[in-house]
């Protein structure tokens, strides 16, 4: 294999949070996913005894989460430390969010059942991509969005202020604030 990081004395997890490209090899990379893994079952098993007893756990896996915010299990993350919910926020079932880069949500958000926010890039030249390598591009959901069931918002994608977007959408490029969104790919439809 191709040596693609010559002369750079960076681990892959110091290579990881730049948002440069990195083999995800890292003994440091593969603890904080196990962290990430355990919290998010602990969660998922107190918040079916007692949803309110279940909070700190939550509040221990996520980097930030806003007064108010309440996020509904089972939620799946890569390390949880890199994704920010604003106040008041509420979040459904089956949240994905690759947080490998960060993935930042504002306030007074809905974000429906099986949404998948995914931060991950890969090379499309095929040799290194079969090399492993990959990168990340941060998300940013400003206040109050609704992203409706299902929906998936790649890597890079900035949705704005009060803005909607559908159920199942694929939203591959920024949406401006105020408008709803819908298809794949997601293409504005109105203002609000």
């Amino acid at each position: 294999m191709k040596d693609y990081f010559a002369g750079d004395p960076r681990t892959q997890h110091e290579r990881m949070l730049a948002g440069d490209l990195y083999i995800s090899d890292d003994p440091d990379i593969a603890k904080a996913q196990q962290r990430a893994v355990r919290l998010a079952a602990e969660y998922q098993t107190r918040y079916a005894q007692d949803a309110e007893a279940a909070q700190p756990v939550v509040r221990e896996l996520i980097g930030k989460l806003g007064a108010g915010a309440h996020i509904r299990p089972p939620l799946f993350v890569d390390y949880g430390s890199y994704i920010t919910v604003g106040d008041d926020t509420f979040i459904n079932f089956n949240l994905t969010a690759l947080d490998v880069a960060p993935i930042t949500i504002g306030r007074d958000c809905q974000i429906g059942p099986n949404v998948q926010l995914l931060t991950p890039t890969h090379p499309v030249e095929p040799q290194p991509r079969r090399d492993k390598l990959e990168a990340a591009k941060p998300i940013t959901i400003g206040d109050n969005v609704w992203l409706g069931g299902g929906a998936i918002v790649l890597a890079g994608v900035t949705i704005g202020d009060n803005s909607v977007v559908g159920a199942g959408a694929v939203v591959t490029k920024d949406i401006p604030a105020n408008v709803v969104a819908v298809g794949n790919p997601a293409r504005v439809v109105r203002s609000i």
